[in-house]
Parts: C-alpha cells; sequence; structure tokens
C-alpha cells in the first residue's frame, strides 16, 4: 500500500493528541536508539567493519552508544543486502538487535524498524560517528523529555564536533514522515520532513554549553579514508581496556596536545550532505556545509 494511501486523517489526530503534550520519562513506554548501518558505503566502503581497537568500528561506536544513562533499547538498521549479512552478523555475535530493510530510503528503514520494535520514542545516531560521546546522547534525551517537541536535537543549528550527532522523536511523528514525504533527500536523510517545517513541529535544539561552535572546524564522522586515519589515531591514544569509553573532552584534550592529528582529515572539516541540496534545503544555509570537488565517484 502507498504510503500515500494510509489515512491522513486519523495520523493527523495523532500527532496533534498525542506528540505535542508534555511527555515525562515516566509516560514513555519504550526509548529506542536506531543506528543506521550498511557495508555498501559509496565514499568508503565497508566503513563500518573497519578495525578500531580490536574490534570493527561498529562495535566500537555500539559500546559508547551503551554506555547512555537515559534507560533505551538499542537496535542497528542495515539493509536486506546480502553483503549486510556482515552486520547481522557482528549484531548476533554482540546481542544487539539488529533490523533489515530498505537499502536506500533511510525514513522506510528508521520507521518500520521503530515499529518492528515498538518504541515510543525514536533516537536517530548514523553508524559514522564512533567518537560519539554518551553523555551528548543523554544530553539531548534530558532536554527532550524536559521540553515539550516534536523533535530534538544538537544539529539545528550544530555546534558540536562534527560526529556528536544526535535526533530524537516521538514515533508518531516519524511516522506523519514516513507518510508524507516524498522529495528524495526527505526519504534519503529520515528526518529532513520534520526539521524544514518549523511552522508544522515544535523544533527544539541543544548547543554546546561552552558557547563554542566546532561543528565546521572539527570533524569526527567517517566519510573517507582520511576520517579513518584520524580515528584510528584517536582511538590508538585513548582507547584501554579500563577506559573503553573516553568523553569529548578526553578527545579535545588529546589534539590540544597532538594538534597533528586533526590534519588527517582537515580537508574535509564543515563536509556533509547539505551541500547537494541547499537550492531545495529551506532551513539550511551554505555557511553550514562545505563544497568540495569529489575525487571519488558517489
Amino acid at each position: 500500500m502507498a504510503r500515500q494511501n494510509l489515512k491522513i486523517a486519523c495520523l493527523t489526530y495523532r500527532i496533534s493528541g498525542i506528540s505535542r503534550k508534555s511527555r515525562g520519562r515516566s509516560q514513555v513506554k519504550k526509548t529506542v536508539i536506531i543506528v543506521q548501518a550498511r557495508v555498501g558505503s559509496s565514499r568508503l566502503r565497508g566503513k563500518v567493519l573497519l578495525p578500531l581497537a580490536g574490534k570493527t568500528l561498529l562495535e566500537r561506536m555500539l559500546q559508547r552508544v551503551s554506555a547512555v544513562k537515559s534507560p533505551c533499547e538499542i537496535v542497528v538498521a542495515t539493509t536486506t543486502d546480502i553483503e549486510d549479512d556482515k552486520i547481522r552478523r557482528v549484531c548476533r555475535q554482540g546481542g544487539i538487535k539488529c533490523f533489515s530493510g530498505n537499502p536506500t530510503d533511510l525514513l522506510d528503514r528508521h520507521f518500520k524498524a521503530a515499529k518492528e520494535i515498538r518504541a515510543d520514542v525514536v533516537v536517530k545516531i548514523p553508524s559514522d560517528c564512533p567518537l560519539i560521546d554518551p553523555g551528548i546522547i543523554d544530553r539531548v534525551l534530558d532536554f527532550y523529555f524536559a521540553g515539550n517537541f516534536d523533535y530534538a536535537s544538537n544539529l539545528h543549528p550544530a555546534t558540536y564536533p562534527d560526529g556528536n550527532d544526535v535526533e530524537v522523536m516521538p514515533f508518531a511523528v516519524l511516522e506523519e514522515a514516513w507518510v508524507r514525504a516524498t522529495m528524495p533527500f526527505e526519504l534519503e536523510h529520515t528526518t529532513p520532513y520534520i526539521w524544514e517545517r518549523p511552522d508544522r513541529f515544535r523544533i527544539g535544539n541543544v548547543a554546546w554549553e561552552t558557547g563554542l561552535d566546532y561543528s565546521m572546524t572539527h570533524r569526527w564522522t567517517i566519510d573517507y579514508p582520511e576520517d579513518y586515519e584520524f580515528i584510528k589515531g584517536v582511538y590508538d591514544a585513548l582507547w584501554t581496556e579500563a577506559h573503553p569509553v573516553f568523553s569529548m573532552s578526553d578527545i579535545l584534550d588529546l589534539l590540544e596536545s597532538k594538534p597533528e592529528l586533526s590534519n588527517a582529515n582537515r580537508k574535509y572539516a564543515g563536509v556533509n550532505w547539505y551541500r547537494h541540496y541547499l537550492h531545495e534545503l529551506k532551513t539550511i544555509t551554505a555557511a553550514q556545509t562545505k563544497i568540495i570537488e569529489e575525487t571519488t565517484s558517489l
């Protein structure tokens, strides 16, 4: 059944009647962190399976996400492609729930994963954030539950070092996006239908409490081989069995003492997917992305 053929009127009633009333933690049955992951990355194939401190990058990231203090379940949302059997195997060995869905429609994959696990609140975190600080995840969750939001994140506008991406929304809002979104970038990137409509949805944002903005200068995400070189350098310097989940402050202290580490991927600082859709995005400006000449096929 086509999404648009669903009962929009009933859905709209649920959005206005449920998602916008006050939500304390005690009212929420289940908060689910969905980590999207696939082997077939266009720029750095198999990046989530690259080695970090004796495990895969995905396992190290899940270790960090699992350190959140907020009560959450975690599910990895991968694709139905055969090559992603490797991700299903990693999840099975680590005792992590895994959902397999649409390879290219990330909105569909997130919605169906959340529906299958019966999530009340959905936390979206991409698998290309292996340095994400669990304390930041907790901070965005605390902000969401303390407020009256349809969507809360630390991305609109972003201020934390790139690679600490956290987005939170009630299932009903994700469902509305799933039903109504039609633009290719809305389907590929899951949440633009929501945050591009501040007139419809109550949008909240968590800014870095320092007042600093490192979103365009500190790149801690992974899309290119140079990103892996940087991330591996951080893990080699900070990861130990006794202290496996180091913090954002630990990384910043490391970079202050060894600034040369950032040279590895400095040329990609500020690069993100927004650059491809500046003519279509209404709430994003050119100052929030960096245009580069691609040297690899997309």
